[in-house]
């Protein structure tokens, strides 16, 4: 980009960040106190942002509200856990109830579990199914029977891939905070060739794929990619483990039902648990006997809260009334128009909406070729002043989107602000039209 197109978002950046600033006393106030007790002020890294985040005081149906006293569209969705809204009345019931009638912490097995372990079999086409607190237990526990049954170590990853707080993947190898840093392969998203070499390689146990890469911005996975993932996991004896954390909400079945693949575990979470911690992992019986404790080699897998109450009835509730299959399909459909009508109103400039339903994510890229069929973050260079500037100019319109500009809809969102997000989208792309266009 030349310099001088550089200079002038730098100049718009700072007085977007100044109005900012200008804006959220209230917020500013509350992080600094904040800091005296957390380090840097938070305890989520994700939710944190310079020169300070937003502090939200309140949620009701399809919008939050600052500290400041403002109101926005809630585009982040509690990113995807919040598909339900902050107030769905099918879900208040269950919890209420819970806390009236049933109670908390019964220390117990409970006929709830198993209801909702036999919707969660049926929707999403599992033998076999645990319930754990969060996508990253989930994936964890599913990584050590995937080990235990092929008596193997080592893991096929793709860069850009997210599995949870311990499990990361960026610039070609783990995070630093990784667990087991020396188990893995990371190749590229989409290279079917080198996920295919590596799969084959010795001492592998299985793979651990996203079908569409949340946090790396919404890749979406190409048909023949998984299938021949499946097709190469099946012939060396790898087990294939498809993370649906984010995407089990895309359609009626997931992910994997939409592409009609069958991977030997999936793992889950997010809005599952109807706004509640949760996480699950399934599929294969004879896998899944890891965990059957009648069994003289199984292994423990306990957590106190694995089927806590509040869960179990919430989140059968809004799987089996609220978020039905035919909902989630029709969701999905929305989002996709939604996103269709995004992608035609930044025609012709650096900018790239990706994803798939309701969840996609904006790109803010370098170069001077338009790129629309975007398959792999490794092929992109972004411009962090533009994506910075869209996030303060969009909060300026009343959306709360992430920083980095993922969004995930909420089922109750009326279609009028869907619209009105694409009218200002549209305005942006017109404002600084010289800056984006390519």
């Amino acid at each position: 980009m030349a310099e001088d197109a550089s200079q002038r978002i730098s100049i718009a950046h700072n007085e977007a960040r100044a109005l900012y600033v200008a804006r959220n006393p209230r917020s500013q106030a509350i992080h600094q106190d904040a800091t005296r007790s957390l380090p840097g002020g938070n305890t989520r890294t994700v939710l944190y942002t310079d020169p300070f985040p937003i502090c939200m005081k309140s949620a009701k149906g399809y919008q939050v509200t600052s500290e400041d006293d403002k109101t926005y569209t809630d585009f982040t969705g509690e990113f995807t856990a919040a598909l339900y809204g902050h107030s769905n009345p099918v879900i208040l019931e269950a919890i209420n109830n819970v806390l009236q009638n049933v109670g908390m912490n019964v220390g117990a097995t409970t006929s709830q579990e198993q209801l909702f372990a036999k919707e969660l079999c049926q929707r999403f086409d599992l033998e076999r199914v645990r319930f754990t607190n969060s996508g990253t237990e989930a994936n964890l526990h599913a990584l050590t029977a995937a080990r235990l049954f092929t008596k193997k170590r080592k893991v096929v990853v793709f860069n850009r891939g997210y599995h949870g707080g311990v499990l990361g993947f960026k610039g070609g190898k783990p995070a630093p905070n990784n667990v087991d840093p020396n188990d893995w392969i990371v190749v590229k998203y989409n290279d079917l060739d080198a996920a295919t070499k590596a799969i084959e390689g010795e001492g592998v146990a299985a793979v651990l794929v996203e079908g569409m890469q949340g946090n790396g911005g919404c890749i979406v996975s190409t048909e023949e990619f998984l299938s021949g993932i499946q097709n190469a996991t099946a012939k060396a004896g790898v087990v294939f483990i498809l993370d649906e954390v984010m995407t089990s909400r895309i359609s009626g079945s997931g992910f994997a039902g939409l592409r009609g693949i069958k991977p030997d575990l999936k793992t889950f979470g997010k809005y599952l648990g109807g706004g509640l911690a949760f996480g699950a992992l399934g599929g294969r019986a004879d896998i899944m006997a890891a965990f059957d404790p009648r069994l003289s080699t199984s292994i423990s897998h306990s957590g106190t809260f694995n089927n806590n109450t509040l869960v179990t009835h919430a989140g059968y509730a809004g799987l089996k009334h609220v978020y039905t299959p035919e909902v989630a399909d029709s969701f999905t459909e929305r989002g996709s128009q939604f996103l269709a009508k995004l992608q035609e109103a930044v025609k012709g400039t650096r900018i790239v909406f990706t994803g798939l339903g309701s969840v996609m994510c904006s790109h803010f890229v370098e170069g001077t070729a338009e790129i629309r069929d975007l398959v792999s973050a490794d092929d992109i260079q972004e411009n962090e002043l533009l994506k910075d500037l869209f996030w303060f100019e969009m909060l300026e319109q009343g959306y709360w989107v992430t920083r980095r500009g993922f969004i995930a809809l909420v089922l109750e969102t009326p279609q009028s602000e869907l619209d009105r997000f694409v009218d200002a989208v549209r305005a942006f792309v017109s404002k600084y039209r010289e800056l984006l266009v390519l």
